[in-house]
């Protein structure tokens, strides 16, 4: 799979994207590190996976006589590449955003615990469930098949005649009398009427798709060969989080010949992308409206907005996903002794995507 990062709107690179598992430690607030533990907020970045599809076309040897003996009027006569998009998936992971980093301090009594994953962002607190986001479904990446004229059968299709043959259109000729002998010796298998019939069903079945894959692969030189193959590119996004909408940003471009290509490159129809904020939300009051303001020595966290996300390709939406961003949300804070208490001290699970708590209780 490929990953064409952008960062800041900026189009960056086309480069393999390696899957890295997530490695998770267990920090301890004890008297060794004061009972402090440092961590760092998420920015949510939008993950836009292309799958696209190349259609390789290759004429065949003998197109120019495929009407003459086999009737046909619509060969393949030059060769062509041409890409098309099957599918676009909206997703959103989080990355640690160096602007949000903190230090949370406890005070001695019940040893809390904080589960960080290796970028520095908290998972959970008190507890080692961890919170796993619904991800989309990804389609994999797939290689064009051998065509009809690479296989084994193709190879014994030809007979040393054929491939002694100077002349094209004698070539021809012996291939297309090849091909009506292929198909009477399938007739008479069929028929009962073979002088060697096979000794049983599943003979009978590897000869007729011997027969069937020599035919096929005689008929491509008339034809001609189409092969396809699929890959899936993943577009990067990180928005800044201070405007309410984005409209139609170019994240990179469709070659109808080379796929994805950056956004830069004009050779390629524009992939856009538009955001619009649908929620931002407000910090909490009390019951006369006053807003409650964060404890001074409070564990921070993130409260996320909602963003609508669509993209758009030759005029037409593809895709479209309601998603939680942190940076468009805000940051709001749980008192630290509520972790330590020693009758009934709190565990807090986490949104790794956009630091939003997803699980507060009692440790039990």
């Amino acid at each position: 799979m490929k990953r064409l990062a952008i960062t800041a709107g900026i189009a960056l690179a086309l480069a393999t994207q390696t899957a890295t598992a997530q490695t998770v430690q267990k920090f301890s607030a004890s008297k060794a590190n004061e009972y402090g533990i440092a961590y760092s907020l998420p920015v949510t970045v939008i993950d836009v996976t292309i799958e696209t599809e190349t259609t390789v076309s290759e004429p065949g040897e003998f197109y120019k006589y495929a009407r003459r003996y086999f009737n046909i009027n619509d060969p393949i006569t030059s060769a062509s590449t041409r890409v098309d998009v099957r599918s676009i998936t909206i997703d959103t992971h989080g990355e640690s955003n160096p602007d949000e980093r903190y230090l949370v301090s406890f005070k001695p009594g019940y040893t809390p615990f904080m589960m960080i994953d290796n970028n520095g962002m908290p998972l959970a607190i008190n507890t080692e469930s961890l919170f796993t986001p619904d991800k989309a479904t990804m389609p994999e990446p797939m290689d064009a098949q051998p065509t009809p004229l690479e296989t084994p059968a193709a190879r014994q299709a030809m007979s040393e005649e054929i491939m002694q043959s100077q002349s094209t259109a004698k070539r021809a000729e012996l291939v297309a009398a090849q091909i009506f002998a292929l198909r009477q010796s399938r007739n008479d298998l069929i028929t009962g009427q073979a002088d060697q019939m096979p000794p049983d069903g599943k003979s009978m079945e590897l000869i007729l798709n011997n027969i069937n894959a020599q035919e096929a692969a005689l008929m491509a030189m008339f034809i001609g060969t189409t092969r396809k193959s699929t890959d899936v590119v993943t577009l990067s996004y990180t928005p800044g989080g201070d405007k309410d909408s984005e409209s139609r940003r170019i994240l990179a471009r469709i070659s109808a010949t080379r796929g994805i290509v950056p956004a830069d490159d004009l050779s390629g129809a524009p992939v856009y992308l538009t955001l619009n904020v649908t929620d931002r939300p407000a910090m909490p009051v009390d019951p006369k409206g006053k807003t409650i303001v964060i404890p001074r020595d409070a564990f921070i966290y993130t409260m996320p907005g909602k963003v609508d996300v669509n993209v758009e390709y030759n005029g037409t939406s593809l895709a479209e996903a309601s998603v939680e961003m942190a940076q468009f949300g805000i940051r709001y804070g749980l008192k630290p002794n509520m972790f330590t208490d020693k009758k009934a001290p709190a565990y807090a699970v986490f949104d790794p995507s956009t630091g939003a708590i997803v699980e507060l209780g009692t440790v039990q």
